[in-house]
């Protein structure tokens, strides 16, 4: 959707011939490390061209109006700056309510009331963080329509915030991060544990990131994703009994091998295994991208996905097709699946040339065995949540 269709959109549901202003904050993709995030590791990240636009002008009344072009349904929702507590009833409109209700607890001053519309070109579900990117966009609203002086890592958490609290939803601060400090051709390092952070350039050049939709439903992501977490909690205690370590991201696979037979269930030893691996892949990754050695980059990728599908078990049938596929491709150099799984999407790092014939191949045979199409989009690596001009977009 054209900026220009937006404000005509605009002008029309809110009944105003004013000219708003616009902001954009992207979605992203999770090159490598992967469910090392609440196991104290490292994650690395990298901002999306496709996100979350925010159409907006300020009100001389309390009032805030929200409405998405993504779910025209459910028209516009309001409520009063004196009342920003969760409601059930305004589904999607929780996020951004969630944000400005931690602005104003943080001492920010939000003197008057919003009209905003949303778009968002990010597909629903499909795990690349469109929640994180709805809360940033209204991070960055707040701090430049009332002139904010806010830090963006204070940003960033109040957005994990929102999530953690707001809304109960037990995730970490890698989407936020990304979402928020994300930078054009860059992935980011992130350690979770300490948030120290390292951009690495992704100089791709005759090569593309695609992503590939599974269009599966997600319903077991989120038991499997608490599961997950609990066999990681009790393999660290068991670890403790003998080694005095915070979390996984703290352990070398030398250390790991180590002490490893402390972990009594063998299905929990295989979760510790993938967080302490993975940990240590992403970290050799950022090492390979800073010295521009992107076939060794790949060769990560494809490791990761191994290990997410045998130790951490979280790929499941469609995923690993759509990853299989492109390992077979002639072009491609990595590909695996990216987010919490079970459904969502995977990445692959594939040769300019190659990419329609992948994208037949993989159609072809994902509809052959599941009888339903993937979709697929072409990313480029953007910048974090900012304001953006009329004709920048």
């Amino acid at each position: 959707m054209s900026q220009e269709d937006l404000l005509q959109n605009f002008k029309e549901i809110f009944k105003t011939d004013n000219n708003p202003r616009f902001f954009f904050a992207p979605g992203r993709i999770n090159l490598i490390g992967e469910h090392t995030d609440y196991n104290g590791g490292h994650v690395f990240p990298a901002a999306i061209s496709c996100g979350t636009y925010a159409v907006v002008q300020q009100r001389s009344d309390q009032k805030l109006q929200f409405y998405s072009m993504n779910f025209p349904e459910q028209r516009k929702i309001e409520c009063e700056l004196a009342d920003l507590s969760y409601n059930a009833d305004h589904g999607w409109a929780n996020f951004p309510k969630g944000m400005i209700h931690y602005f104003i607890e943080s001492g920010f001053s939000i003197p008057y009331g919003m009209d905003i519309l949303f778009y968002g070109d990010i597909p629903n579900s499909a795990g690349l963080s469109s929640s994180a990117s709805l809360e940033m966009v209204t991070g960055v609203v707040l701090e430049e329509l009332f002139k904010l002086e806010i830090n963006r890592l204070h940003m960033i958490q109040l957005g994990q915030k929102v999530e953690n609290n707001y809304l109960g939803i037990n995730s970490g601060i890698m989407d936020q991060f990304a979402v928020g400090k994300g930078k054009k051709d860059f992935a980011i390092l992130l350690n979770c544990h300490t948030l120290e952070f390292n951009y690495a350039p992704l100089e791709l050049t005759d090569h593309e990131i695609l992503i590939i939709n599974s269009n599966k439903q997600r319903t077991l992501a989120a038991s499997k994703y608490n599961e997950r977490r609990a066999q990681c909690e009790q393999a660290l205690s068991d670890i403790r009994t003998e080694l005095q370590v915070s979390n996984f991201g703290e352990l070398t696979i030398k250390d790991f091998e180590q002490y490893k037979h402390l972990i009594k269930s063998e299905i929990n030893r295989k979760r510790a295994k993938h967080a302490v691996y993975e940990n240590e892949r992403t970290l050799l990754a950022f090492q390979e991208l800073e010295q521009g050695n992107i076939q060794g980059f790949g060769k990560l990728m494809n490791e990761s996905h191994v290990s997410l599908r045998d130790d951490y078990e979280v790929t499941g049938a469609e995923l690993d097709k759509i990853v299989e596929t492109a390992w077979n491709h002639p072009g491609v150099i990595g590909a695996r699946m990216t987010g919490a799984g079970f459904g969502g999407c995977a990445i692959a790092i594939v040769k300019q040339t190659q990419i329609e014939n992948l994208k037949e191949k993989i159609t072809e045979n994902y509809t052959k065995e599941f009888g339903f199409s993937p979709s697929f989009y072409e990313a480029e690596i953007s910048d974090g949540a900012k304001e953006i001009l009329r004709g920048d977009v």
